[in-house]
């Protein structure tokens, strides 16, 4: 969603900031073994290889953090601080995945330009993708960690939310399900879909920031609930926000056509 407007809450965070910068891993100690850059030429066969091997930790980091937005925006439902919890343990094994990922990326193509593998545009393509995509991937996982946090922050309060928070999480989950295929199958097709997905996101927000603001008047909901559903549907919003960016690069992936957000509607970029 680059050059949009942005919507936001009071006191809430319109993303989900990363994490401070680690400095990084140490050097091998010679007893562990000799360094594979120094010592395993890479050929275009064996770079198709590794960058297979990162591509398929990417699926499962998607499939793991689809598994954290569907338990965490039921627990949303079922106010169940037990499951909201557990996906607040579950994002350091995110992290440390994200962390290992973007090194084994770096390192790849660190090594291809080391070699003067000739690599085609589609192969340094997909490294750049994969590097955009993990950190995409690890930004919606910090959203569930997010939402979780409110729904222990809820407790025991038993006000309901309205019906249309249920449907937009749910299209949600649907998003982040279609762009991780859309990913591990290089469908651009798929990920035009989700980018025309947007709009019905932005619409269910609308809708239950005018909702909310009626509770309250009404005497309904009390204002710190509203605030907590203001963020959760602010959090919904944002994994949305990045799986549109996943889906971005799924296109420049398969195509090598730049898409972008502009005046309203998605437009093929010229390529420079």
């Amino acid at each position: 969603m680059n050059g949009r407007a942005r919507i936001g809450f009071p006191g809430t965070r319109r993303g989900v900031p990363r994490r401070p910068f680690a400095p990084p891993h140490p050097p091998r100690n010679e007893g562990s073994g000799p360094a594979r850059t120094a010592t395993m030429p890479i050929t275009p066969a064996q770079f198709g290889s590794d960058l297979r091997d990162i591509r398929a930790e990417l699926v499962r980091q998607g499939h793991a953090i689809t598994d954290m937005a569907s338990k965490v925006f039921e627990a949303v439902y079922q106010r169940d601080t037990a499951t909201a919890r557990e996906i607040v343990t579950r994002d350091d094994a995110i992290d440390q995945a994200d962390v290992e990922i973007e090194r084994r990326s770096v390192d790849l193509l660190v090594r291809a330009s080391r070699e003067t593998c000739a690599l085609d545009p589609k192969a340094i393509r997909s490294i750049l993708t994969a590097v955009k995509v993990n950190n995409e991937l690890e930004r919606i996982a910090d959203a569930t960690t997010e939402v979780a946090e409110k729904v222990i922050r809820l407790g025991d309060r038993t006000t309901p939310f309205p019906k249309t928070l249920q449907v937009m999480t749910n299209s949600v989950i649907g998003i982040i399900r279609d762009v991780v295929r859309a990913f591990d199958t290089s469908d651009a097709s798929l990920a035009g879909a989700v980018l025309a997905s947007e709009g019905a996101v932005l619409n269910f927000n609308d809708l239950i920031v005018r909702d909310a603001e009626q509770r309250v008047a009404d005497g309904r909901m009390t204002v710190d609930v509203a605030f907590e559903l203001h963020g959760i549907a602010a959090m919904a919003v944002t994994m949305a926000d990045h799986c549109t960016n996943i889906a971005e690069q799924v296109i420049y992936e398969t195509t090598g056509q730049i898409v972008r957000h502009t005046q309203g509607k998605w437009v093929q970029l010229p390529n420079p």
